[in-house]
């Protein structure tokens, strides 16, 4: 509890006893007023000169205002422990308010903390203390245990863990060692790093998700804008008809003005729109503290509307359905062994940085002896043909595609059924069999498209710039509804044009990819999604919302928590204004007091943003 609410507590158990006092010894007395006034006064002194600010500052119909010439006109008419009442529930209503808010920013706050204070700059071996904007790239910094990572770079000396938890949302630390890349805002845990610094402050990953986070709440749904625009139009209309209330049945009717002036002093009370004005946007702020604390950061409360009503997702292949990594995934043998064939194709391949290269001789795993490598004449587009020395004999060995195979007139068998990258081995004039890389599926990719479906996304779309056969066979064994391959970053934008006039009205479509190559495609979709957004400028810069890890099952965690927090918006506006209707009938008719009044206002505000609490109890779904 903060101070300040610590204070109002203070002065509502102070109004409280004088609130009693003043009731019990009510007609008793001629003093009893007296506890009423100090009841009234320690619990809204400050209403009234709230309403005479916001006057000032052209805010004339805000519930201070209505609060305030409620109570008045309830002192004015004798009414003086109804406008006490009033007053005193009234503020134990505002409390509860505060401190519902101040629980929902706790994880906004929390995600804020990773900025950090000071960077040990290394400057001709000695440490030195500086502001993060002052390090430049190219310079070395020391992280200290329990330290905050101040910029983004390159570990150059030592290894360590990191929570990496405010930006991840993951509890697990990430270990990291001389050679990986660091990231800002993460917590080193033990061990000292020293980091060569590869961006500035302002372009680090720290910077840009607190620039992100502040600049979330300028984006507002349509329920907050809606709500918005009805209390500007709302508040004034219900003092005009308190206003009417007051005045016409009086004059042409009974003449019983304090009765009158009764029932509209209760008509101001109940239509305070406190209820709405408050728990629609602390509904949608929960939603984004949920998010944020799972690991997802959303760039405005709009998008978890759109992501409520969505219906089809698009992604892209490499880097967000499969890793984007090369691995050896089949091995087909004519003549010999499979582990002779990968021996030969290693060693053919030696020279070569190629990424195909490089999944090959990892999936040997054994060290290649160079002096077994004799000449080596490689041709760009067809392949390698090497001279090895090997088992004490020397062997002409060709490994390439199969233009490669066909220049050399070997005959290849037609039954090559595996999709990827195929290397052809041969030696001599003789084929010995054919290697398969691929790229590899992430592994919590067939959980997040089940989840997905359980969600209920009715359409699951691939869109990849690889061969048409390679996106099928991905597609399928994925269970995707729709693939297609062969297609430039511009194709990609027409293929979401054309699934963007096939939905159904009503329902949104998002598109995932990895945020940089895909980044006009990410801006043309109702909802751009970047996958992996830790240290992709891109990713950040042109997705609606970043998934801080490399996991697409998040999609389906984002979809959970926007149709909670829509679902509460919807109670929490239908609740509102149906009780404030009901109450404001009764009480225009006099069947409502003032105190039904006090529950149509105050007791309605605290459900409905004890309501809007819940949107910030998020658990992952297995």
């Amino acid at each position: 509890m903060t101070k300040k609410q610590k204070k109002m507590v203070i002065r509502l158990l102070i109004s409280a006893l004088f609130f009693a006092i003043g009731m019990l010894f009510e007609g008793r007395t001629s003093w009893y007023l007296v506890p009423f006034i100090i009841s009234y006064l320690a619990a809204g002194y400050d209403v009234p000169l709230r309403a005479v600010r916001s006057m000032k500052n052209g805010q004339l119909f805000d519930e201070n205002f209505l609060m305030s010439i409620a109570t008045f006109g309830a002192i004015a008419i004798g009414a003086m422990e109804e406008a006490v009442g009033v007053m005193l529930f009234y503020q134990i209503g505002e409390l509860f308010n505060d401190y519902a808010v101040n629980k929902s920013r706790k994880s906004i706050t929390e995600l804020m903390d990773i900025n950090p204070e000071y960077a040990n700059l290394l400057r001709d071996g000695k440490e030195e203390k500086v502001d993060p904007y002052e390090v430049e790239v190219g310079d070395t910094i020391v992280v200290k245990p329990g330290e905050k990572v101040p910029l983004d770079g390159v570990v150059i000396k030592g290894a360590s863990e990191l929570d990496t938890k405010a930006l991840t949302g993951e509890s697990m630390p990430a270990e990291v060692k001389e050679g990986n890349d660091i990231i800002s805002g993460s917590i080193n845990l033990n061990g000292v790093l020293e980091i060569q610094v590869t961006k500035l402050f302002d372009d680090s990953t720290v910077a840009k998700i607190l620039e992100l986070v502040e600049n979330a709440s300028s984006r507002k749904a349509k329920a907050e804008t809606f709500i918005t625009r009805f209390a500007r139009v709302y508040t004034p209309a219900v003092v005009v008809l308190a206003l009417l209330l007051a005045v016409i049945p009086p004059l042409l009717f009974d003449g019983n003005w304090s009765t009158w002036i009764y029932r509209a002093l209760s008509f101001l009370v109940v239509s305070c729109p406190c209820a709405l004005v408050i728990s629609v946007p602390l509904s949608f702020f929960g939603g984004l503290g949920a998010a944020s604390s799972h690991g997802i950061l959303l760039k405005g409360s709009n998008y978890l509307e759109s992501m409520a009503s969505l219906s089809t997702v698009v992604f892209d292949k490499t880097g967000t359905l499969t890793t984007g990594k090369f691995k050896v995934t089949d091995i087909e043998v004519v003549t010999g062994s499979k582990e002779e064939l990968l021996k030969l194709a290693a060693y053919g391949e030696y020279h070569s940085n190629h990424p195909i290269a490089l999944s090959v001789k990892e999936a040997y795993g054994e060290s290649l002896d160079k002096t077994m490598i004799g000449h080596v004449e490689e041709t760009a587009g067809f392949g390698i043909r090497s001279e090895l020395f090997l088992d004490g004999q020397t062997r002409e060995i060709s490994v390439g595609n199969m233009r490669l195979m066909e220049q050399l007139s070997i005959s290849v068998p037609e039954n090559q059924s595996v999709i990827g990258t195929t290397l052809y081995v041969s030696e001599g004039t003789t084929y010995l069999g054919s290697i398969t890389i691929s790229d590899t599926v992430r592994e919590d990719v067939p959980i997040a498209l089940k989840g997905l479906k359980r969600a209920g996304v009715k359409k699951l779309v691939m869109l990849t710039g690889d061969k048409p056969e390679v996106g099928q066979a991905v597609g399928k064994a994925l269970g995707l509804d729709e693939v297609h391959g062969g297609l430039l970053p511009g194709d990609k934008v027409h293929k979401v044009e054309e699934l963007l006039k096939n939905q159904p009205e009503g329902t949104m479509l998002a598109f995932v990819g990895d945020g940089i190559n895909d980044a006009p495609v990410l801006a043309r979709a109702d909802v751009g999604i970047a996958m992996g957004g830790i240290g992709s400028d891109a990713a950040v810069e042109a997705a609606d919302i970043v998934i801080m890890t490399d996991e697409p099952s998040k999609l389906t965690d984002i979809i959970l928590i926007a149709r909670k927090t829509m679902k509460i918006v919807k109670q929490n506006i239908a609740f509102a204004i149906g009780v404030k209707v009901v109450i404001l009938i009764l009480s225009a008719m006099g069947i409502a007091t003032m105190w039904a009044a006090v529950f149509g206002d105050v007791g309605v505000s605290v459900l409905a943003i004890l309501n809007a609490v819940r949107a910030l109890k998020y658990k992952t779904k297995d």
